[in-house]
């Protein structure tokens, strides 16, 4: 099935699109990537039903998880995402159960340094072991984000979904750090002052194998 999501109005007039990816795609072309429309407002990966396309802008690559995990194919989209014209970014898959500081070591060793025309990191937070308490995994989360700053001179990106932000993470997290917020079905997310939106987990984009994370960017990055 080669339709995807509708686009929102709003991710059509935003600062431009940006794809999440991990091992899970099995191809990427990186310089065909492109958000096509069809005459329904869906995405579509067919060049020959599309009524407007854009350029993919951004790339954010999954390439740690916990203490140890490194994605198995992190190294060669990094690398080959830095040969595109598209900027790259990397991010991280937090497991509250394991200790913070590790997994910022995990994150920087995985990825090493990074260039000017790399994307800031990414903490991707979307859960919570059972009996951690909320205060608990907002300090966590916060030795992960203050290590990754202090190492890059960068301030990360925090993502999470709409529903995590509002009840979790505290607003000493949401309102110092850059929001990448997830929220599926809006014509705009309920977030307030968010740098990024993933309005979709079932995109279709040329250039991409199967069902991929879609998000419109809301500032330079």
């Amino acid at each position: 099935m080669d339709t995807g999501c509708a686009l929102p109005e709003l991710a059509r007039h935003s600062a431009g699109f940006a794809i999440d990816i991990s091992h899970y795609q099995d191809k990427v072309i990186w310089d065909s990537l492109m958000v096509l429309q069809d005459a329904k407002g869906h995405t579509t990966r067919d060049l020959t039903r599309s009524r407007h396309a854009w350029p993919v802008k951004y790339a954010f690559i999954k390439a740690s998880e916990g203490e140890s995990m490194v994605d198995p194919d992190f190294a060669q989209y990094w690398e080959d995402a830095g040969r595109s014209r598209i900027r790259r970014g990397a991010y991280h898959f937090f497991r509250s159960s394991k200790d913070p500081l590790k997994q910022a070591e995990n994150f920087i060793s995985a990825v090493g340094e990074l260039t000017w025309r790399d994307l800031p990191p990414v903490l991707d937070v979307e859960t919570m072991h059972k009996g951690c308490t909320k205060e608990e995994l907002n300090a966590k989360v916060l030795i992960w984000l203050k290590t990754i700053e202090e190492h890059y001179k960068r301030k990360p990106i925090i993502y999470a979904s709409d529903s995590y932000f509002r009840d979790i993470l505290s607003r000493e997290i949401s309102e110092n750090y850059p929001v990448w917020v997830a929220h599926y079905g809006v014509e705009r997310p309920l977030a307030e002052d968010w740098a990024m939106w993933q309005f979709s987990e079932k995109a279709v984009v040329h250039g991409v194998d199967g069902k991929i994370d879609l998000s419109v960017v809301n500032t330079q990055l």
